[in-house]
């Protein structure tokens, strides 16, 4: 595993061919699959490709600065066949009926599958009590505990503390770093792809001292997150700009809903600059309300995100104030320092205690529901070229997203990705291993 530092710096001086026209130094990578992006939506597609694929990774930060560690509130699973119903439709009310309905029915009806193969992998869930969670029909989930979250109609959220995107993406990393076929090269941005005969055979890249790289591949995956760096307040970290978009549009790829942007409706207010901190949706599921300067109640807090950042975003208007109020007092400290650590260390060191006083709150730019069209296995409108996570739109999310929706979503078509790209081998009879669209002998 090339992940930094030296090897990666030797590895990286065999590839290089000196480019007279240029005068610079570009190197020249070979591979079958290259997947731009290190969350759960690239190490999930990559543990779901062959053992036989080789494939190299690049992340434009370190490992752990994607946006899926930052995930608090946790992952939505169909609890049992008498759920499907109330799911589907909770997730097609929130995206105001805009969702494409054929992408929804198979993240719900693949998410069982999906969660068991995290807790293969090693991920926790939190269990519930000995005695109860045993009530669902599907054995997978007896057990465990659930929490509910705004626009749900009932608890269908798995979860490990407030931290949940952390202990996933922690998990399916360790996995992949285990794998003998990946490269992962940290600090290494993708700047554009190589476009032949209308087909995507690769990615441009700018490594972390500047050097000129070109990663030939049968298949590229891209899975570069959000677009959050582009705004002043956001959940997200400052380096997802939407690379993936940007040279999108250079190549004419179908990009859909650019404009369906979600703001989450409480984050932690601070005058300082930077990333906002996200207070969990599940805090107010759990019964954390909203209050306005002087201290009254002012809107009912499980209602879809949009709805209550509208609402917020009046109140403050109408106050004259530049936050408003959450008060977690009827959770129970109990609950708050079990479900909610996370939550209630950040406040303390910001200055609040949260289980003696309210804290400000204020909408922040947290989500990205539009992006690089993608069909229901993920493929782009370009050959070759995939998308998964938040910098695709294969319309599961419509115009706004349920809460939680966004790991199990990110996972359920990353795999369908990786299953469509081994199709294509099969299909194109590339049986024997392959090598940056070149066949060798295994």
């Amino acid at each position: 595993m090339k992940c930094s530092g030296n090897n990666q710096r030797n590895r990286w001086k065999k590839c290089w061919n000196w480019q007279s026209e240029r005068k610079r130094v570009i190197m020249d990578m070979h591979t079958d699959v290259v997947i731009a992006g290190t969350g759960v939506g690239g190490l999930f597609s990559a543990l779901s490709l062959s053992r036989d694929r080789k494939i190299i990774m690049i992340t434009k930060s370190d490992l752990e600065s994607s946006d899926s560690f930052l995930a608090q509130g946790g992952i939505c699973v169909l609890r049992n066949d008498d759920d499907y119903d109330s799911y589907f439709e909770d997730t097609m009310r929130a995206g105001h009926y805009e969702n494409r309905k054929e992408s929804v029915d198979i993240m719900i009806r693949s998410s069982q599958d999906i969660i068991h193969d995290l807790i293969g992998y090693g991920v926790e869930f939190q269990k519930a009590p000995e005695g109860e969670g045993d009530q669902d029909k599907a054995d997978l989930l007896k057990g465990y505990a659930f929490t509910r979250e705004g626009a749900h109609s009932r608890p269908r959220i798995l979860f490990h503390e407030d931290i949940t995107g952390k202990e996933i993406t922690s998990k399916l990393l360790a996995q992949v770093k285990k794998l003998d076929n990946v490269d992962i090269y940290e600090y290494t941005t993708m700047t554009d792809i190589i476009e032949k005969d209308g087909r995507c055979r690769g990615i441009l890249a700018e490594g972390p001292k500047g050097e000129k790289i070109r990663i030939h591949a049968d298949h590229t995956i891209f899975a570069s997150g959000g677009i959050g760096g582009r705004y002043r307040h956001s959940t997200n970290f400052p380096h997802l700009t939407g690379d993936a978009i940007e040279i999108s549009k250079k190549h004419n790829i179908r990009l859909e809903h650019l404009d369906y942007v979600q703001i989450h409706p409480t984050t932690l207010y601070s005058e300082k600059p930077g990333r906002r901190f996200l207070i969990s949706e599940s805090v107010r599921g759990e019964g954390a309300v909203l209050l306005d300067k002087n201290m009254n109640r002012f809107v009912n807090e499980l209602l879809p995100r949009d709805v209550v950042t509208k609402a917020i975003n009046e109140q403050m208007e109408k106050d004259g104030t530049s936050h408003v109020w959450l008060s977690m007092k009827n959770i129970g400290n109990e609950t708050i320092m079990k479900h909610f650590p996370n939550i209630y260390q950040h406040c303390l060191e910001e200055g609040y205690d949260v289980t003696k006083e309210c804290i400000p709150v204020v909408p922040a730019q947290h989500y990205f529901m539009g992006g690089i069209w993608v069909d229901s296995d993920s493929r782009t409108s370009m050959e070759n070229l995939f998308a998964v996570g938040e910098t695709s739109c294969n319309g599961v999310h419509g115009a706004n997203r349920l809460a939680s929706n966004s790991l199990l979503e990110s996972l359920v078509f990353a795999k369908r990705a990786a299953r469509k790209i081994e199709e294509e081998y099969a299909l194109e009879g590339k049986n024997r291993e392959t090598f940056g669209g070149r066949e060798r002998t295994a």
